[in-house]
């Protein structure tokens, strides 16, 4: 009997860094090994680690000297971010051999959808071994694998077993294998939200899939219900079409500064500095104005928060958007911590609106001429050739080089873990 159902595979390439550093330099393969990002622009924490490094107990996010204490001969080398996106994208080759449904979910990790692919190759567990095994040994990273009905438990199962395995979460048994892991093992469950969902008496995910759907939507609104669904295997989100054209849905930056950010002055000059960029991008687009400013604040226990809103009119002003992301960190953040990186993101693009005041107006065109007249000498002579009097208080931030913005499609980016 022919099976309908779908067949969702998630594919997490291990230690994938680490993974591309020890091919890059065999050496190395015998060492407890760190990834780093750039030590001169504070970025000195691990980005990623070989098996003998976490067993030595070495965490990505923490910083490279803390590391050390735990491991005299931990070796440490430097991100290359080029020479990883080459390795993706061989990776991804492989893939397309079995389904032209492919959607990355950063640059380590993918969604397949096998299911019109098994008359060809098999179970979805075969095919999920066949490209294990083809990942081995004709690129020599290893990745694990999720076989699932949908996106969440697939992603859950490539999660379970580490590395170089493949786990199927299945109609029939996801009750007995998913239910029973933490709450904080399910995609998009942060530690703020393990921890509300804690206070309403929720541990496992089996809790969530059986706890009050109206409990959920009163304290979480809802993302409550739609956490929910994900636990109770609901989750019908389809995996995109390899090589379609993505809408572009918001053009960000961020960066993690080079000391921690102690007062509001302090934050207010990063945003400055990262709205220029992202203003400078969004002109540069061609996708008219923003609408709306995200902002993610990471403090120096790296917890997480981010806030969104609208701004007064749509703009592509570089000043109109740090006062906006400003504000949205009054309103975020209750200082816990000092602040050791910032993001800012606009989204909501449109033309220009009518405003009401043409003085209105015509402030807004003299912000934007000046951001342009501005980006065309930083083109020419360098990014660091003007810069805001505010900015220049500060040597150090003045002196950091912010590259352009990135733009962030709809699938979104997560780096190694």
């Amino acid at each position: 009997m022919p099976d309908f159902s779908r067949c969702i595979l998630h594919s997490d390439l291990n230690n994938f860094y680490a993974s591309v550093e020890m091919l890059r330099h065999p050496e190395l393969k015998e060492v407890p090994l760190a990834v780093c990002g750039s030590f001169e622009d504070r970025h000195g924490v691990v980005l990623a680690k070989n098996m003998l490094a976490k067993a030595a107990g070495i965490t990505t996010g923490e910083p490279f000297f803390q590391a050390k204490k735990k491991c005299e001969n931990l070796v440490s080398v430097p991100a290359d971010f080029p020479s990883y996106v080459r390795v993706s994208e061989a990776v991804r080759a492989i893939y397309a051999r079995y389904t032209d449904f492919i959607e990355p979910f950063g640059i380590d990790e993918c969604w397949l959808d096998v299911t019109g692919s098994r008359k060809l190759f098999g179970s979805g567990v075969e095919i999920a071994n066949t490209i294990r095994e083809a990942v081995k040994h004709e690129i020599g990273v290893t990745v694990s694998v999720g076989v699932s009905f949908n996106k969440i438990f697939a992603k859950l199962g490539s999660d379970m077993k580490k590395p170089d395995a493949v786990t199927e979460i299945s109609e029939a048994n996801y009750r007995q294998t998913a239910w029973k892991l933490p709450v904080s093992d399910l995609l998009y469950v942060g530690k703020a939200t393990a921890r509300k969902l804690s206070v309403l008496g929720v541990a496992t995910i089996g809790d969530l899939a059986q706890k009050d759907e109206a409990v959920l939507v009163r304290e979480l609104g809802k993302w409550g219900k739609l956490l929910h669904d994900y636990a109770a295997g609901e989750d019908n989100s389809p995996v995109a079409l390899s090589g379609r054209e993505r809408e572009i849905k918001s053009v960000g930056n961020s960066l993690t500064c080079y000391r921690d950010l102690e007062t509001e002055d302090d934050v207010h000059l990063l945003f400055l500095l990262l709205a220029d960029s992202v203003a400078a991008r969004l002109a540069e687009s061609g996708l008219g104005r923003a609408g709306t400013v995200k902002i993610s604040v990471t403090d120096r226990e790296l917890n997480h928060f981010g806030k969104q809103g609208k701004l007064p009119h749509p703009t592509r002003n570089a000043k109109e958007i740090a006062d906006c992301a400003m504000e949205l960190f009054r309103a975020l953040y209750t200082w816990g911590y000092p602040v050791r990186a910032l993001g800012v993101a606009v989204s909501d693009f449109s033309e220009r609106e009518q405003l009401t005041f043409f003085g209105d107006a015509q402030e807004e065109e003299k912000g934007e001429r000046l951001d342009a007249a501005v980006q065309k000498m930083r083109e020419k002579y360098g990014n660091r050739v003007l810069q805001r009097a505010t900015i220049l208080g500060d040597k150090r931030l003045a002196e950091m080089d912010i590259k352009g913005a990135h733009i962030i499609h709809p699938e979104g980016h997560r780096g190694d873990g």
